[in-house]
């Protein structure tokens, strides 16, 4: 039996491998460099497997910082992260839900506004929130990045608006008929149609909130309060030249985004793919 093969499927394959070197190879990089002592990773040519693995560099990254808990910066980032993602997944939903089922004036108009909002820059609305949130009395506080967070996500809008026109009508109208409100409609019957895309933008959202860095640096002063990003950024400061010690700190900071990554990357891909683009 004779297989052919051509030569696009070669092609297509080859490249699909370069691609994933070229992504692959700075996480390959990191971990190694982490594992490297201080001359070894300023040492030119550049070597890629460390002479001696320094396992130990990861134990004193958690320590390098005397005046800061780097586990103390997991709980911000983690009750932080997941504040904002689910806030994000109720009012993202319930808005989505607005746009996609409910009949109202101008609602297409008013669509249209809220997804331009995504193409304003953030340091354009910077001051304004910045005066705001000094009003509510939370700089230097968790909520001054939850409550934000939370209540404007466009992306998450439109990703749940268009999986929600492809849920069925007929159901709708099938729980009008069995009495149910307008609430018990969103909650019990086109919520849970929409899971996949609620878990992609659940996942995507805690990636994005975990890695921020320009927020928290605005509105957090207190070390107690800094986020994983932050710590890091004092590695760089305090200890420039060792960069054993800044690899071995990312490499623990990401640790938690590669578990997500690896447990939801079939929701993400699911929500993805099958969100309608009816409408």
């Amino acid at each position: 039996m004779r297989i052919s093969i051509r030569p696009g499927t070669v092609a297509l394959h080859a490249g699909l491998i370069l691609g994933s070197v070229i992504m692959v190879g700075p996480f390959v990089w990191l971990v190694l460099a982490a594992l490297k002592d201080l001359d070894e990773i300023y040492r030119v040519p550049p070597t890629w497997i460390p002479e001696q693995f320094h396992w130990d560099n990861f134990r004193k990254s958690l320590t390098a910082l005397p005046s800061i808990s780097f586990g103390r910066a997991y709980l911000n980032s983690g009750i932080i992260s997941i504040g904002i993602v689910l806030g994000t997944l109720l009012t993202s939903s319930m808005a989505a839900y607005a746009f996609a089922k409910l009949r109202f004036a101008f609602r297409d108009v008013i669509f249209a506004a809220f997804l331009a909002v995504m193409m304003v820059p953030d340091i354009v609305t910077l001051i304004p929130k910045y005066l705001m949130i000094r009003e509510f009395g939370w700089l230097d506080t968790r909520w001054a990045l939850i409550v934000p967070g939370m209540l404007l996500n466009p992306f998450g809008v439109f990703l749940l608006r268009q999986f929600m026109l492809t849920v069925p009508r007929e159901l709708e109208e099938a729980a009008i008929i069995d009495g149910a409100n307008r609430w018990q409609i969103y909650w019990r019957v086109v919520l849970p149609q929409v899971g996949p895309a609620l878990s992609a933008l659940g996942i995507l959202t805690f990636v994005g909130k975990w890695n921020e860095f320009f927020a928290p640096l605005i509105y957090l002063s207190n070390p107690r309060n800094f986020t994983v990003p932050l710590v890091l950024n004092l590695f760089r400061g305090q200890y420039v030249t060792d960069l054993p010690l800044m690899m071995a700190g990312t490499v623990i900071a990401f640790l938690p985004l590669l578990i997500v990554y690896i447990a939801g990357q079939k929701y993400i891909i699911e929500g993805i793919t099958l969100t309608g683009i009816k409408g």
